[in-house]
């Protein structure tokens, strides 16, 4: 099954799918939208085009697992997809993707403008492997 991850946010969300056999993830795009209605449904156009039959969204809870004001947020943007998109979505934890993405780019010497339009896409992949790797670990969830 194609699975889309979402990295959702203030300004810029990164999202990124897998391959049919959910071996790969792979950065897809960067959206930029400031309003949860319109990047919803601009979400859900990329996972029909890309026949995507669930999405992941990153869920930044605390470092000492609490969820926070910007988890709630991710939240009830998640139930906002779910509805545009009529797929199921998975909330996962994405504690330090984007500190790992950074590390991924600085080693890539990705600097700048291009490091700014592409980081977001890059934690979107983080948290699909990250998923996919549970699924293959946990294989009836």
């Amino acid at each position: 099954m194609i699975i889309l991850s979402v990295d959702a946010g203030k300004a810029r969300t990164g999202i990124a799918l897998s391959d049919p056999g959910e071996q790969f993830a792979f950065p897809k795009t960067v959206i930029t939208e400031y309003r949860e209605e319109r990047l919803a449904e601009k979400i859900a156009v990329i996972a029909k085009e890309s026949a995507a039959e669930l999405i992941v969204v990153g869920y930044p809870k605390n470092m000492d697992g609490s969820a926070g004001f910007r988890a709630e947020e991710c939240a009830a943007l998640a139930k906002k997809i779910e509805s545009a998109a009529n797929l199921p979505t998975v909330l996962w934890d994405e504690r330090c993707t984007t500190v790992s993405a950074h590390t991924v780019l600085n080693m890539n010497d990705t600097r700048g403008k291009k490091r700014k339009a592409v980081i977001d896409a890059v934690a979107a992949v983080m948290i699909l492997e990250d998923y996919l790797q549970y699924r293959r670990n946990h294989p009836l969830s």
